[in-house]
């Protein structure tokens, strides 16, 4: 059986076209952008023409885009950033429960260097409310971070309401967009956020790239120290190859996204149709229309993750839940949505990409079907 991957939110495989792009400035352009000389001019230019294209998919100039090492540093930049350049103003931080590892243990970081943190709880389908934000906020609140679209269930958060609330109150909001970008529109304006990180391996560019979007007038305070590379945000010598490929990413984003979403969505509804035929009682985490069109997040009642992806041939996906002899590990996010136990430990995530095919589709529910019903041979064994 041929491999099968549907861990797309995990990581996302180089498109062509972005190789492609890269392959000039891997062999020939080498030049370091910050000399004077034609080699690093011609490199210079590479990585302003790529800040352009970043910059024109979000709505921004370039002048507002940061070149990172992926979105982890955009995500500790951000916090850690304002955190430092607006002590004076105050020391609040607000976050949501269902946040990436990236912002929840830059936060708890932030804690023990005096920083005070709320951690705001989320509804049965992974959802903030506004109205929670609002209540949270005191005069000592300097930043709201709260992700785009959750990487576990692909709830999209309602980042546009949490932003005008923040902003009546003169609070900056950041929003880590690794998994919404590529996949649903995402614009800084219409969001109304001030901060925003971007994942280039997560939106088929390379790893080891990334981006930071800051809003004209907002201040960090600087996390790299040295030369004044990237506009003097970022010390150290930009990452041409990968800067390259990830505002090609970009590019292609701009032009074919709706047929991206297209794709995706259809991809996702055929697996959970499959899946629904063959489990009645399967339940698909996450809101039910305001989600990322090619996550699914879905619960075999009485199952356990982790030894269905052992059995599982030939199809690549995530656990929600690890369930060992003496413990189950159920992940935070399905915690803070209070999914069912019985429900929470058979938790599969599959996200499909957009070289997912039909055929793969049909044969990985016809596989997933199979290995439910080996364990369940195995248990009356």
């Amino acid at each position: 059986m041929a491999e099968i991957y549907l861990d797309y939110n995990a990581t996302t495989p180089i498109d062509p076209q972005v190789a492609q792009a890269m392959l000039p400035y891997i062999h020939s352009y080498f030049g370091n952008p910050s000399s004077g000389h034609s080699f690093g001019a011609a490199a210079k230019q590479a990585v302003e023409q790529a800040r352009g294209q970043v910059a024109a998919l979000l709505g921004a100039v370039p002048q507002e885009v940061v070149f990172t090492s992926g979105g982890t540093e955009a995500n500790n930049y951000a916090i850690k950033g304002v955190a430092g350049a607006y002590r004076s103003r105050g020391n609040h931080i607000i976050t949501s429960a269902v946040e990436h590892p990236a912002v929840i243990e830059v936060c708890k970081h932030l804690e023990t260097q005096g920083c005070a943190v709320t951690y705001l709880p989320v509804d049965q389908y992974g959802m903030v409310d506004p109205a929670a934000v609002e209540r949270a906020i005191t005069p000592r609140t300097i930043l709201v971070t709260v992700m785009h679209a959750n990487n576990e269930v692909g709830t999209i958060q309602p980042i546009r309401q949490i932003a005008d609330i923040a902003h009546r109150h003169g609070v900056i909001v950041h929003s880590d967009c690794a998994q919404s970008i590529g996949k649903i529109p995402v614009n800084v304006d219409d969001l109304g956020v001030g901060l925003l990180s971007v994942a280039g391996h997560k939106l088929y560019a390379p790893k080891g790239v990334g981006a930071l979007y800051v809003r004209s007038g907002i201040k960090l305070e600087k996390q790299m120290h040295g030369a004044s590379h990237e506009m003097g945000w970022r010390a150290g010598t930009e990452n041409v190859i990968e800067v390259v490929g990830l505002g090609q990413a970009c590019e292609l984003i701009s032009r074919h996204l709706e047929e991206y979403q297209s794709g995706m969505g259809r991809m996702r509804d055929r697996l959970e149709q499959g899946l629904r035929r063959r489990f009645p009682d399967l339940r698909v985490n996450g809101h039910p229309t305001l989600r990322l069109p090619n996550t699914s997040s879905i619960s075999l009642r009485g199952e356990k993750a982790n030894e269905v992806l052992a059995r599982l041939r030939g199809v690549a996906a995530s656990a929600g839940a690890a369930c060992h002899s003496d413990q189950v590990s159920i992940s935070d996010v399905l915690k803070a949505m209070n999914v069912p136990l019985d429900y929470a430990m058979g938790t599969l995530r599959f996200s499909v990409g957009r070289y997912t095919t039909d055929a793969e589709i049909d044969l990985a529910v016809e596989e997933i079907a199979r290995a439910a019903a080996a364990g369940a041979e195995h248990v009356k064994a």
